[in-house]
């Protein structure tokens, strides 16, 4: 199979915070030949940054709390505050790792000391062009925690340290519900001894 697409149409159904693009497409097909015409609706904010913050020597992961409208759906009204980690979105002129240092101080207060590549990936490629940068920080979690954001973007973030063993219990008590912190917590309990190792002092 020779893999092709051909891009019949692009619009903007919607331009504001976010923006909604509508294709319409065609592509080639597993079993030979072309696809019918198809039109698909595509949420586009840019690609993004997300960095786990952790403290090796203390075994501590930064988390913080903020109210997200994509959870508004969730049964109870306190569940639209979600567990996650420090992201935000890659400005023009930025570096994504530029971006992780920024938000960092931004959202939790924390200074990185060393920051390592975990991947790249699409959050949800069905209908989203978000492509996010994951990172660890290393981070002295010591004087870490309160309020944090900026008030011109309506930030208000609650941040908070806790061991890694409890992190990892909340993730498997079903208490972490976005992806990006499930994804980089599962990486560091798969990278966390070599990760101690490389970064302790």
């Amino acid at each position: 199979m020779t893999k092709k697409f051909e891009l019949l149409n692009e619009e903007t159904a919607y331009n504001g915070f976010f923006s909604l693009k509508k294709f319409t497409v065609k592509h080639t097909l597993y079993k030979g030949g072309w696809s019918n015409t198809i039109t698909r609706e595509l949420f586009h904010r840019g690609n993004c940054v997300a960095v786990l913050l952790y403290d090796p020597d203390r075994d501590e992961v930064v988390i913080i709390e903020q109210f997200r409208i994509g959870a508004l759906q969730m049964p109870k009204p306190e569940q639209a505050w979600l567990l996650e980690i420090v992201a935000g979105a890659i400005e023009p002129g930025e570096t994504a790792e530029g971006v992780a240092y920024r938000e960092s101080v931004e959202e939790a207060g924390c200074e990185i000391q060393q920051l390592i590549k975990i991947n790249d990936f699409f959050t949800s490629p069905g209908g989203t062009s978000e492509l996010l940068s994951l990172y660890c920080g290393k981070v002295d979690t010591t004087h870490v925690g309160g309020l944090h954001g900026l008030e011109h973007e309506d930030e208000d973030i609650s941040v908070q340290t806790m061991k890694f063993d409890d992190v990892y219990q909340l993730l498997l008590d079903g208490k972490i519900i976005s992806a990006i912190p499930i994804i980089a917590i599962q990486w560091l309990k798969i990278n966390r001894q070599d990760l101690r190792n490389q970064w302790q002092k």
